[in-house]
């Protein structure tokens, strides 16, 4: 099989990147998830009496204040060296916070989106117990962009304030988030995040020394719950790739999938060579510089798709429990 299969990649928008969707009808299904700005609250705290500035927090968002200063912050149990901590860090971060409150000044949108997909994830999984909260916080750049928390979906804005914001290209910076991580420090990367956090607490990850085929399908499954979840985002924010990487892997599909075979990566556990597939990264090395890193959620998702063509009846909740090797044995995939 030859190297570097994305030598020329077709213009976006003369590919179909996903088959037309039937989506349900959540308009009936209630959802009552308020957004709670605590960046706000957080930030406006008065540094001079810093102690019962937190216990008024304390009162308003419960457990969700031990969680940004203990997890989030990781400021000292110690009382006083909470507090210097908790002045450092409004002081430190005071611009990042100004221009969070910028451009999320009106988060209606977001919240809306966020708000729909979990209509979605109640359609789909009705026992599920949904988040009782959209709480929006600032905290350390190299920290969290988003957490599942008892308080509610916790999102850490300094992450998302757009691919061109300087302090994401500082050298320091710039070396914790690679530029193909960066450049999805948007606010449409939001919603996406939110639902991956939901998705990873329905159904857990865990540490998958299976083939690297089961591997595939099992990533497959999650973008697929992702895709029911969020039936109208586009699926280059879904996939994490630019629109061209996403149009190149349609284009290339038979290609990608031949190499797996012609080179009996299929069935290999060993992760030296299933990690190329299977991390996040800027490409993969031997697709060539313009394909996606993480091209095994491709083909798992394409995996999935062709199984459920054939097993229409069969909900996300029935399908998270079939095993990887079942549902690749039966799509019998084979693009070409």
């Amino acid at each position: 099989m030859k190297k570097y299969v994305f030598v020329s990649l077709m213009m976006a928008g003369l590919l179909s990147c996903g088959d037309k969707k039937n989506i349900p009808d959540v308009s009936g299904i209630k959802v009552s998830a308020p957004l709670l700005r605590f960046d706000r609250d957080f930030f406006g705290l008065d540094t001079n009496n810093t102690g019962n500035g937190l216990s008024a927090l304390q009162a308003k968002y419960g457990s969700f204040v031990n969680d940004f200063l203990y997890n989030i912050l990781g400021v000292s149990a110690n009382e006083d060296s909470a507090i210097t901590g908790v002045k450092d860090f409004i002081r430190n971060y005071k611009p990042v916070y100004d221009s969070a409150e910028k451009q999320f000044s009106n988060v209606n949108k977001t919240q809306g989106e966020i708000t729909r997909s979990l209509q979605f994830v109640q359609y789909y999984f009705p026992e599920y117990a949904l988040p009782k909260n959209i709480i929006t916080f600032v905290g350390p750049i190299e920290g969290y962009a988003n957490v599942l928390t008892q308080t509610g979906l916790a999102i850490g804005l300094q992450l998302y304030l757009g691919r061109d914001f300087s302090v994401y290209h500082d050298d320091y910076v710039s070396q914790v988030y690679p530029e193909y991580q960066s450049r999805r420090f948007e606010p449409g990367y939001i919603p996406v995040n939110c639902i991956k956090n939901i998705i990873d607490d329905i159904y857990p990850a865990t540490n998958d020394n299976s083939p690297l085929i089961y591997q595939m399908v099992e990533a497959g499954k999650r973008l697929y719950l992702t895709d029911k979840f969020l039936p109208e985002t586009a699926d280059s924010l879904k996939t994490g790739y630019t629109q061209n990487q996403l149009d190149g892997c349609y284009k290339n599909e038979a290609f990608i999938w031949n190499y797996f075979v012609q080179n009996s990566l299929l069935f290999t556990t060993d992760i030296s060579q299933t990690r190329d597939y299977m991390n996040d990264g800027p490409y993969t090395e031997v697709l060539g510089h313009a394909s996606p890193g993480f091209v095994g959620q491709f083909i798992g998702w394409q995996i999935i798709k062709r199984w459920t063509e054939t097993h229409k009846d069969i909900t996300p909740a029935q399908l998270i429990k079939i095993p990887a090797k079942q549902i690749y044995e039966e799509a019998k995939y084979k693009p070409g």
